[in-house]
C-alpha cells in the first residue's frame, strides 16, 4: 500500500496548498517544487571476501535561501531518488518553521546495514563521502544520521571529509560522538522534541498527560526515546512496535524493559505480559496520543477510517497522506505535523554545529531548555494561526509559516521578484 505512494509528490502537493493560502506569485511553487540539486553516486566498496560490491547514494539539496543544506543520511535497502527528495523538500520547511538558518538536504544509500561486517559499514559510510565531498561542508551541507545511521557513522564520515580537506572539520556534520565535537541531548533530541509537542497539543485538547493512554509505531531512536521521556512523566504507554510487529497491554507497557527485550531478542515482538499485533493493528487502536515513529505513508486513505486516537503527533517524517489528513481533519483528529512535532533533532543539530564553530559547548540542561523554548515557541505559532483560519489544518497552518520564511528570504537575495503581500505578511506574523 505504502509503497504505492510517492513521497515526492505528496511534498509538492504540501507545498502548493501553503502557496495557495497565502496567494503567492506562481514563481515561489515552481523554485520550491524541485531540489536545487539532485546527486546520485555509485559507491564501490572492498567486503571481507575480497570482491567489490557497487552501492548507490543520493545527496539531495532542496533549497539554501536561508542558510547551508542540512539533513541527514539513510541507510536502507528502500531508498529511492524520490524518497530523498522528498525528505529534503520537508526538511527546508522543517528549518524554516522552527527558525533556525539552514536549508533542506538529505542523504541515502540503497543498503540494508544489517548484511554488513562494521569494517564494510566503515568503507561504505567512507566511500559515500567521498563521492559527496565536492557539494558538503560546514558551509555548504552538514549531514546528520538518519534510519540505520548513528554517531559511530558520523564519525567515520566526518574523520573522512576532514582527511580529504587534510584538517579536522568538526562542523561538517552532526550527531557526532561527544568526544568529537557531539552535542549533550544530541541522541534523544528528536523524540525530546516529540514530548515538547505533545505536552503543548494534550494541554490544547484538555487532555491530562499522566493519564493518557499512548501507542507508538517504531522503536528505534525516535520511538524508544519518546516512549521512555512519557513513561517517566507517567504517561501510560500501551504499544509499541518495530519493523517486525507489534505489542498491546492496555494496562500500560515499561519501555526501559521493553528495550532490555530488544536487546536479548532483536525485536519487541513476544514481550512477556504482552499481546502480539501487527503494525496496522497498532495505529487502529483506541489511545489519547498515536505518534507514528517509523516510516512514510502509514496513515493513509486505506485505514484512516479506522484511526480511533484522540490527538496524533508525527514522530517520523510524512507518515501521514494528504487524503488522511483531510479525512482525520474532519474527523477532528488534530495532527501535531512532522515539520513541527519531529523537528527537535536538526534543532540540537543546529545547536551541536553552532558549538563546532565557537569551539564552546553547553550542558545538557542548555540544550534542553534551549530546544523547549524553540519547540513550544513553534508549536503556539502554528496552534495559533491553525486556530485564527478556518479551512485549514495544523500542516497548512505549519506550511504556511515555513513557506513565507523561505519566500521572503528567497525575494531579498532577488532569486523571485514578489513574495507574500504586505497584508499576509502581518496576519501570519509570530506573537
Amino acid at each position: 500500500m505504502s509503497q504505492k505512494l510517492n513521497s515526492f509528490e505528496i511534498a509538492q502537493q504540501q507545498l502548493r496548498m501553503a502557496v495557495d493560502k497565502l496567494e503567492l506569485d506562481a514563481s515561489v511553487y515552481e523554485v520550491l517544487k524541485n531540489p536545487k540539486r539532485s546527486m546520485t553516486v555509485v559507491i564501490p566498496v572492498r567486503m571481507d571476501d575480497g570482491s567489490t560490491r557497487v552501492f548507490t547514494g543520493y545527496r539531495v539539496q532542496h533549497n539554501d535561501a536561508l542558510g547551508p543544506a542540512k539533513g541527514g543520511v539513510r541507510f536502507h535497502q528502500d531508498v529511492n531518488l524520490d524518497e530523498v527528495k522528498a525528505l529534503a523538500t520537508w526538511m527546508t520547511f522543517k528549518c524554516a518553521v522552527v527558525g533556525i538558518p539552514y536549508g533542506g538536504g538529505k542523504g541515502g544509500v540503497i543498503v540494508d546495514p544489517e548484511e554488513l561486517s562494521r569494517a564494510e559499514l566503515e568503507r561504505l559510510s567512507r566511500g559515500y563521502i567521498q563521492a559527496i565531498a565536492p557539494v558538503i561542508g560546514p558551509d555548504k551541507d552538514i549531514p546528520a544520521p538518519d534510519v540505520n545511521t548513528n554517531a559511530q557513522i558520523m564519525a567515520w564520515m566526518m574523520d573522512e571529509f576532514s582527511l580529504i580537506k587534510q584538517h579536522n572539520s568538526f562542523g561538517v556534520i552532526t550527531g557526532k560522538p561527544l568526544i568529537i565535537g557531539g552535542s549533550l541531548g544530541r541522541t534523544e533530541a528528536t523524540a525530546q522534541g516529540v514530548v515538547y509537542v505533545t505536552e503543548d497539543m494534550t494541554k490544547a485538547k484538555n487532555i491530562e498527560l499522566e493519564k493518557a493512554t499512548v501507542v507508538i509505531q517504531g522503536f528505534g531512536n525516535v520511538g524508544s526515546y519518546a516512549a521512555k521521556i512519557l513513561f517517566d512523566k507517567k504517561a501510560k504507554i500501551v504499544a509499541l512496535s518495530d519493523v517486525k510487529g507489534g505489542i498491546y497491554n492496555p494496562k500500560g507497557l515499561n519501555p526501559y524493559k521493553v528495550s532490555e527485550h530488544v536487546a536479548a531478542t532483536g525485536s519487541v515482538v513476544n514481550y512477556v505480559g504482552a499481546k502480539n499485533i501487527t503494525n496496522g493493528e497498532l495505529l487502529e487502536l483506541e489511545c489519547d496520543v498515536l505518534i507514528p515513529a517509523a516510516l512514510e505513508n502509514q496513515i493513509t486513505d486505506q485505514n484512516v477510517d479506522n484511526i480511533k486516537a484522540r490527538i496524533i503527533v508525527e514522530g517520523a517524517n510524512g507518515p501521514t497522506t494528504p487524503e488522511a489528513d483531510k479525512i482525520l481533519e474532519q474527523k477532528g483528529i488534530p495532527v501535531v505535523p512532522d515539520i513541527v512535532a519531529n523537528a527537535g533533532g536538526v534543532t540540537v543539530s543546529y545547536f551541536e554545529w553552532v558549538q563546532n564553530n565557537m569551539g564552546y559547548y553547553w550542558s545538557e540542561e542548555e540544550v534542553n531548555n534551549r530546544l523547549g523554548q524553540i519547540m513550544h515557541t513553534v508549536f503556539n505559532r502554528t496552534y495559533e494561526l491553525y486556530r485564527s483560519n478556518k479551512g485549514i489544518n495544523m500542516r497548512v497552518a505549519a506550511y504556511m509559516l515555513a513557506v513565507q520564511r523561505v519566500a521572503e528570504g528567497m525575494q531579498v537575495r532577488g532569486w523571485i521578484g514578489t513574495a507574500l503581500p504586505k497584508q499576509k505578511a502581518t496576519r501570519i506574523s509570530a506573537k
